[in-house]
């Protein structure tokens, strides 16, 4: 049969030819053969009908196709180009019909929406967010919760939607995406008009839904490319097929840039206004949202013209939130005044001292917290921490003063000084420290470096183990209980004893102690010994107690093993190496009652406002009660003795000096109102070692105590 239009033939099953050659008879077996078996014939015929049925269906799929395209002839003639078109004139002759146009576009059509479809079904959603996206700042905060300062490459702080106020959210939306809860995640009208810029001024901006913004956010790169757009278009629109609007509007939230170094709404509200975003009023959140068109251009602090563009922008949204239903008339009209934000952006203003504070409030938070150094350094954190803010600047104050006066007596010698400094509470809390002059020139942290000697300020430490575990002065006896009341030989130069007879050193010279300025006391008590800092006493008493036991007494209330000195006698003098807060800790224990807790400089973490598991130290008994007391006594007795008058005779204060022999550190060590503070001041040219070098008066003498005017004023009032 032949088919209409341009002679094409189809062949149909109803072709005589066809059937003829189905119904040949299977050819005969050659040479006059035997027939097959049954079977084999059987089975051939199977096979042969097989074949058959699928020829046949190959046949007629091949006629159906042939009749499909007989039938689309006509109109494929009608498209077909013919030039020059016969019956016009002029251009017209060469012009495509309104049927070839239709054509094209019909085409263009399928193939775009083919593409589209195909570009849709093989875009995945990136499992990894961008690290920077991800990242956010560690914000760490003074005893009385207000902010001191904040760590991290980035300003960012995740808020749960539900902790940003409605007004804030709609500030936003009217400003960027007022349809973002109808949209389906692209604005077509935005990429079209992405196109045409592309195409006629070389740029991609514009046209940004939110959900487009939050995918370039977390997704992707910043770049200004066509093809960056499109991919951001195809994951929008998957991400919003996946995600609750309310997900999306959140992490936008969070990670959209606001200027002044802030990443998410609750850093700018605090960059911006000093508050939390929860605090926020509609007229502060329409200024920030103005913030997300280009903090650049809309910053009001940068100059005259951003000051007139930030204004301008803060009324067109707060009319827009009326247009939308989402601000009445009445409550627009309260806001006619620009609410003019921050200067600058106070988590930068935070001192010198912060950066010490914040270190060794770090270190404790990723240790009592379980927390690991790659998930602190994402941020997020919230560490509450100890220290107090009106005694950490009076002690930055009084170490100024104390630099600038050693200046002016020897510069040379001031070039190199150090002031270590530590107040802790009885109950364990760091409540201030002076670290160094600078931080980000000098990271090494004076109250917390374990360089200089403890000298005479270690002896309250050998009078506790005395009193706790007594002493032994003869060989297998049993030990012998010693009070404050025991008396000790406190001449110059006498030699150290064991219950064998005199210590010897390795030079093969007997051991002696001396006291300061080498004066003999006599048979002395050991509280009066302790007030009047006679060294010999307790030298001996160390020995008498055990090397072990003043060892062991020393670390219970509060020193760390690896500070300690050689067990040998000068053990008892000072020779251990204890930082500045553990000294203070040290003789918090006895103002405790012999209670020591470990100093701790944070008490509460959160991570996005989720509380994180923090350890506790709690309180261990160091000595009892009854010792603890007698220290303090002498302590008292001490501070009385060297400085009467400072402070009521009701007032509880007790206090020693601490020096060394070689002149290489000078401390003051005492308690007021349940707080110790610990100071002391060495010399170290840290840029070529951290071996102390010699004073030279630097630390003052007795009767005008560098390090004594330094812990007065720390602990002032003295009540």
């Amino acid at each position: 049969m032949t088919g209409a239009g341009d002679g094409v033939g189809a062949t149909t099953p109803a072709d005589p030819e066809y059937t003829l050659q189905l119904r040949l008879p299977p050819p005969a077996a050659a040479d006059g053969a035997a027939p097959a078996p049954r079977s084999e014939r059987a089975g051939g015929r199977a096979g042969r009908r097989r074949a058959a049925r699928s020829s046949s269906a190959r046949i007629r799929l091949g006629a159906q196709l042939g009749a499909l395209v007989a039938r689309l002839a006509p109109f494929t003639r009608r498209i077909k180009p013919r030039y020059p078109r016969p019956g016009r004139t002029g251009w017209r002759r060469w012009a495509p019909s309104w049927r070839q146009w239709l054509g094209i576009a019909s085409t263009a059509v399928g193939l775009t929406g083919l593409f589209l479809g195909i570009a849709y079904a093989t875009t995945d959603i990136p499992t990894d967010l961008n690290t920077y996206a991800t990242q956010q700042d560690n914000v760490y905060f003074w005893s009385d919760g207000t902010p001191m300062a904040r760590t991290g490459w980035v300003q960012r702080q995740a808020m749960p939607l539900k902790e940003i106020p409605e007004d804030v959210r709609w500030a936003v939306l009217a400003a960027e995406n007022e349809s973002f809860y109808e949209d389906p995640g692209v604005s077509f009208k935005g990429l079209t008009r992405a196109l045409w810029r592309t195409v006629g001024r070389g740029d991609t901006q514009g046209g940004s839904t939110i959900t487009q913004q939050y995918v370039k956010n977390v997704y992707l790169n910043q770049d200004q490319t066509l093809s960056r757009k499109f991919t951001e278009a195809m994951i929008a629109l998957k991400l919003d097929n996946r995600m609750s609007k309310d997900a999306i509007l959140e992490g936008y939230l969070n990670t959209s840039w606001f200027g002044r170094g802030t990443y998410g709404i609750q850093r700018a509200a605090q960059a911006y206004y000093g508050k939390d975003v929860s605090e926020l009023d509609v007229s502060q959140a329409a200024f920030l949202a103005s913030l997300l068109k280009g903090a650049g251009l809309y910053d009001p602090t940068l100059g005259a013209a951003n000051h007139q563009r930030a204004v301008g922008r803060w009324k067109w949204i707060l009319d827009r939130m009326v247009r939308i239903g989402k601000l009445s008339p009445d409550e627009r009209a309260k806001y006619r005044t620009f609410p003019e934000p921050l200067k600058q952006n106070p988590l930068y203003d935070t001192g010198q001292q912060s950066d010490y504070l914040v270190e060794v409030a770090s270190q404790y938070a990723q240790k009592a917290g379980h927390i690991p150094a790659r998930d602190f350094d994402l941020g997020g954190y919230q560490i509450y921490t100890t220290f107090d803010r009106k005694r950490e600047a009076a002690l930055d104050g009084l170490v100024a003063t104390a630099r600038k006066k050693a200046r002016q007596s020897d510069p040379a010698a001031a070039a190199t000084a150090h002031y270590g400094i530590a107040s802790v509470a009885t109950d364990g809390r760091v409540l201030a420290v002076y670290g160094g002059p600078d931080h980000r020139k000098q990271g090494y942290n004076e109250s917390n470096a374990a360089t200089v000697p403890a000298g005479s300020a270690f002896l309250p430490f050998v009078y506790a183990a005395g009193l706790e575990h007594g002493v032994v002065k003869q060989r297998d006896a049993p030990r012998e209980k010693v009070t404050a009341q025991s008396r000790y030989d406190g001449n110059d130069g006498v030699p150290v004893s064991t219950p064998e007879g005199p210590y010897w050193n390795r030079s093969g010279k007997k051991v002696a102690a001396h006291n300061d300025d080498r004066k003999s006391w006599g048979p002395i008590t050991l509280r009066k010994a302790l007030a009047e800092s006679v060294n010999t006493p307790f030298m001996q008493l160390g020995m008498d107690t055990g090397l072990d036991k003043v060892k062991q007494t020393a670390q219970a209330a509060g020193l760390l093993p690896g500070s300690m000195g050689p067990q040998v006698p000068d053990l008892s003098l000072g020779s251990s190496t204890p930082s500045a807060i553990r000294m203070a800790s040290g003789y918090a224990t006895f103002a405790a009652a012999g209670q020591h807790v470990e100093p701790y400089s944070v008490r509460q973490i959160t991570r996005n406002g989720a509380a994180v598991p923090l350890d506790t130290p709690e309180k261990r008994r160091a000595v009892t009660a009854g010792v603890a007391a007698e220290v303090t006594r002498a302590l008292t007795d001490a501070f009385r003795s060297a400085h009467p008058g400072a402070a009521p005779a009701s007032a509880a204060v007790s206090g020693k000096a601490g020096t060394t022999a070689d002149d290489t550190a000078a401390w003051y060590v005492g308690t007021a109102r349940a707080v110790s503070t610990a100071v002391v001041v060495y010399r170290m040219d840290l840029a070529k070692s951290l071996e102390p070098l010699p004073l030279g008066g630097l630390a003052g003498t007795a009767a005008d105590s560098v390090p004594y005017t330094i812990w007065a004023g720390a602990a002032s009032p003295l009540h």
